[in-house]
């Protein structure tokens, strides 16, 4: 295992989930991987987040160590030596703070952009998450939100279920410039999972995401969960291969 790049806490992660055609994710995925699918299906999702406690080379960056993040993301997965690694790709990550997002982008390429953004968390609940979680982002001058509430108990995520299909990826791949993919872990424990209400998300989301994606998410998510998340570790990046130059993102 190469040395941690990144080190933080990932706390109350809201996951919506889209089934979308394979074709819409195919140029996006990078060389010397494949596309996961879960029973058949391929899947984006929409990922809100807190990051706290961040340390870049276990360093803490002043006013940088707390701060929200989105991401839409969807599921590849490598064969190395016989064993099926299972990851995630990015379409897009936004983040509030241009330092974060630079260091994103030099470090491993990775689709980050810097806006404006704010969280809201509800009281806390008996079981320690809270009754309400809302995460929210500015393109120009609108406002795109995302907001949860959790109902009934917390619990692991069986093997095999969606839900471990959609948390359980320990490994990242990101498309570079010159046509090469970047591999990197990600190291974490088993998040438990709670059923939410369906889902409130509201906002535009073509300037981002342009109009392909814009129109997935014009249909409620199959699948609507909260994590509560955990501390992380985002390890130091190794480059695969190099196949011709990557499409602009």
């Amino acid at each position: 295992m190469s040395r941690a790049f990144l080190t933080a806490e990932w706390r109350n992660l809201v996951m919506l989930n889209y089934v979308v055609e394979p074709s819409l994710l195919h140029p996006l995925v990078p060389a010397g991987t494949d596309l996961d699918l879960w029973q058949g299906r391929a899947y984006v999702s929409l990922v809100g987040f807190l990051f706290a406690n961040t340390r870049v080379l276990g360093v803490p960056i002043p006013w940088h160590r707390t701060f929200e993040e989105v991401n839409l993301r969807f599921y590849v997965r490598r064969l190395v030596e016989g064993r099926l690694r299972r990851a995630v790709t990015f379409v897009r990550e936004i983040v509030p703070r241009r330092a974060i997002a630079m260091a994103a982008r030099l470090a491993y390429n990775e689709p980050y952009r810097a806006v404006p953004m704010r969280h809201g968390f509800g009281e806390t609940r008996h079981d320690g998450v809270p009754s309400r979680i809302e995460y929210a982002w500015r393109v120009a001058t609108r406002w795109t939100t995302v907001v949860v509430v959790p109902i009934g108990e917390g619990r692991g995520a069986d093997a095999d279920s969606h839900e471990a299909f959609i948390t359980e990826h320990f490994w990242g791949y990101t498309r570079q410039r010159d046509g090469s993919t970047i591999e990197y872990e990600v190291t974490h424990p088993a998040w438990r999972v709670w059923a939410v209400q369906p889902p409130e998300l509201t906002g535009d989301f073509t300037e981002l995401y342009g109009s392909a994606f814009s129109r997935v998410f014009s249909e409620p998510p199959v699948s609507a969960f909260l994590a509560d998340g955990s501390p992380v570790a985002v390890h130091m990046p190794t480059r695969l291969n190099r196949i011709g130059p990557a499409p602009m993102r």
